[in-house]
């Protein structure tokens, strides 16, 4: 199975996709987090043609923070799948995502380091195969342009112990890229550049 991902485009839908069956969206879809802001990316992001299409929110996106559930699901089309600290089974293969990430200014679905994040991590199934966090593990593509590591430490051993092929994130747009680490496949698919210029393609993975 052919697998597309890509993060943080925060409203900017102008760039090419490559074909695939599935395609996976680490967070950010807005810039400021409005309903309206939210609707234009579902909208385009129904559109698109793939047999799956699956996302999760990020730090940029408070209405997917301050929403009712209610108000969430009537507004996602019936051909997407939203994770939020859950997950989905298709055609064998299991993906997990949250949109939680350690604290970062005053972002949506911040949490303290320590064990007020830690217990969205311990909801990870153990039998994952794709798990999808907004933001990136401690010292895999999380270093910002000052060189300064800023990913979760509390996600880091998690993701050592289950062990899942991939795990995906964005947040961290100056840490784009892939990186082989054991048995699991590390990408950032940030598609923006630190300055909000699409910059970076979508990630292709095969499964």
């Amino acid at each position: 199975m052919r697998f597309v991902a890509l993060s943080d485009t925060h409203g900017k839908h102008n760039f090419d996709l490559p074909p695939g069956d599935v395609l996976l969206h680490a967070g950010d879809v807005s810039s400021r987090g409005l309903k309206s802001e939210v609707q234009r990316f579902l909208d385009w992001f129904s559109s698109l043609d793939y047999t799956y299409k699956i996302f999760i929110a990020g730090n940029h996106d408070f209405f997917f923070e301050e929403a009712s559930k209610q108000e969430i699901d009537a507004m996602i089309p019936d051909n997407l799948i939203y994770l939020n600290d859950s997950g989905v089974e298709i055609e064998g293969i299991k993906i997990w995502g949250s949109p939680v990430q350690p604290w970062f200014h005053d972002w949506a679905f911040n949490r303290k380091r320590g064990p007020e994040i830690q217990k969205h991590w311990d909801l990870i199934p153990a039998d994952s195969d794709i798990v999808i966090t907004h933001g990136p593990a401690f010292g895999i593509h999380d270093r910002l342009i000052s060189g300064m590591p800023v990913g979760c430490e509390d996600l880091l051993p998690t993701l050592q112990r289950i062990a899942p092929k991939v795990h995906l994130c964005g947040h961290i747009h100056e840490a784009y890229g892939e990186r082989q680490v054991g048995e699991t496949l590390f990408l950032n698919a940030s598609i923006l550049n630190v300055r909000y210029e699409i910059a970076n393609v979508p990630i292709e993975f095969e499964l």
